[in-house]
């Protein structure tokens, strides 16, 4: 995971001022991130059921050496329509990729102390990669260009998916009680104790989406490098990195972890709108709230899913993160030039921290049932 984070991120700062350059819109940027982010939706839906079926690590080398394919034509593109194809077609590739990775992962603990430290651990290292690679990105645009650079993480990648073919282990679930019903993929995403899990995760990734799409166009409209936008993103990943690599707060009730973490990104929006702080500051503030909200949201399924069912529960919420960055990347788009998409996104955060703090006030009682 750590050298997937590492390459990927690569493009972070990337891929913005490279479709500018081919004449693309802020609204066409909007549209092709969230296309991207719907494809990736789809095959999220797809993913979970077959992972459960067929194992992890198939999902895991074939989408890495599709995606290096992918990444490898991003460079050769012309125009703006071929890299919206291009990237949404990645986008379905990779779908498979996270909930594979995660599932594995998770069927390596075997109590809850356990999935919140491998959680983290994979959070420390995926957030090491993210501290690493942007500015890694924009150095190279300026050194070989927008098309090397791809020709790069593409070539990269397809080595990962070699990598992973002969020395990634798949592991099984090994059930000693009598064979249950198989769950569903509906009753994944139709159980009531997952409901206020995918309402945080859909938060969360809209605010990250409005970051996400703002601060590489800052190479644009105001002429920064890429270097220094990729910079700015480093300062997010070191405030992951810091929340992840205090292993105590994975003893604490994930549910409240995710209400803090979320009404930290949203008030961090806020900061950004008024310009309270220096981007860079506010940015690692908002990774540090972001490092408290994913370990969490991994925690909370795997305390109400059963572990047979692990690939459709990170499948479908892979599909609320992908359905929040749709939303989010659409929105921005079309508002940008007339409303603030961080004022958005502090409402967005404020609302769903209210919803979630209302549910669990009401019903202090209730016990979340395990989907089997």
């Amino acid at each position: 995971m750590f050298f997937i984070s590492l390459i990927m991120r690569i493009q972070t700062p990337v891929f913005t001022p490279y479709v500018v350059g081919f004449g693309a819109t802020s609204i066409l940027i909007g549209v092709i991130l969230s296309v991207t982010s719907f494809t990736n939706l789809v095959g999220n839906l797809f993913a979970g059921p077959l992972i459960d079926r067929f194992g992890k690590k198939m999902f895991i080398t074939i989408p890495l050496f599709f995606s290096g394919i992918l990444f490898i034509a991003h460079g050769l593109a012309s125009g703006a329509n071929q890299l919206l194809v291009l990237h949404a077609l990645n986008g379905f590739a990779l779908a498979f990729l996270i909930p594979a990775a995660l599932a594995l992962l998770s069927g390596y603990a075997k109590n809850r102390r356990d999935q919140g430290k491998n959680m983290a651990i994979n959070g420390i290292l995926t957030t090491t990669a993210s501290i690493i690679a942007p500015p890694i990105g924009g150095k190279m645009v300026e050194w070989i260009g927008y098309a090397n650079t791809y020709f790069f993480i593409g070539s990269a990648i397809f080595l990962t998916s070699l990598f992973a073919v002969f020395f990634l282990k798949d592991r099984q679930f090994v059930v000693k009680h009598q064979r249950q019903k198989s769950v569903s993929l509906l009753q994944v995403i139709t159980s009531p104790s997952l409901y206020t899990i995918y309402l945080a995760g859909f938060a969360v990734m809209y605010i990250h989406g409005v970051i996400v799409f703002e601060i590489p166009y800052l190479t644009v409209e105001q002429g920064l490098s890429t270097f220094t936008t990729g910079q700015l993103f480093s300062y997010m990943g070191l405030g992951t990195f810091l929340t992840l690599s205090l292993f105590f707060i994975n003893r604490f009730d994930p549910l409240k972890r995710l209400v803090i973490g979320i009404f930290g990104m949203s008030m961090c929006q806020f900061a950004i709108i008024n310009s309270i702080l220096p981007l860079s500051f506010i940015l690692f503030f908002v990774g540090l709230f972001f490092g408290l909200i994913m370990p969490a949201i991994a925690t909370a399924i795997t305390e109400v899913v059963s572990g047979e069912a692990y690939g459709k529960a990170f499948g479908v919420m892979s599909a609320v993160y992908s359905l929040g960055m749709i939303v989010s990347s659409f929105i921005t788009g079309i508002i940008r030039d007339v409303v603030s998409p961080y004022f958005i996104a502090f409402l967005v955060g404020m609302l769903v921290v209210t919803i979630i703090g209302y549910t669990k006030l009401s019903a202090p009682q209730a016990v979340r049932p395990e989907v089997r």
